[in-house]
């Protein structure tokens, strides 16, 4: 999985656009409407008439922010996203998008046990202190300290698969859940 860049801006409805050409400019870069509103009110050169353009998108910006139509996340909460996705094999819609500075690729995390049961089928089902869960895919036999608070190491392995390791037990191939 890539990681999402230094912000996020997700438009899930539309919002209104004056049409100025700076505006349209920046819509062809992928930005929400709301966001190239706002740039696109530099181009004014009137002072008044700037002020009022500025006035207007940035309301705008605000509303459809306060609506949910519009999510804005800095660097420290797209990086904790990424944490909290690790794991999921889930697509980067903002790959390629210029302006974009990429954050690295989370390679592994570490956490503690929450707790650790048998499935059905004999393998473990993990559930970690960050709250996510991890079930053992491969068949081999796993041994740890099954208790709470125990150090847990989730790395990224090859062919896209994880492995888990409990304390200093041997690592078991894992999936999230």
């Amino acid at each position: 999985m890539r990681s999402i860049g230094a912000f996020l801006v997700i438009l899930t409805t539309p919002v209104w656009l004056t049409g100025n050409a700076a505006a349209a400019e920046n819509q062809e870069l992928g930005r929400a409407g709301s966001l190239s509103e706002i740039a696109g009110c530099r181009s004014i050169t009137a002072d008044a008439e700037r002020l009022a353009c500025f006035d207007r998108a940035v309301a705008a910006f605000d509303a459809a922010e306060r609506a949910g139509e519009v999510v804005v996340l800095d660097r420290a909460q797209v990086r904790e996203t990424n944490r909290q996705l690790f794991g999921f094999e889930i697509a980067n819609p903002f790959a390629g998008r210029p302006n974009v500075a990429a954050e690295p690729v989370l390679e592994a995390v570490e956490t503690t046990l929450s707790s650790a049961a048998h499935s059905g089928e004999g393998k473990w089902i993990f559930r970690l202190a960050d709250g996510s869960e991890w079930r053992q895919i491969d068949s081999d036999d796993v041994r740890f300290r099954n208790r709470a608070g125990e150090a847990v190491r989730v790395r990224r392995a090859s062919l896209g698969s994880y492995m888990l390791t409990v304390g200093s037990s041997r690592a078991v191939r894992v999936r999230r859940q």
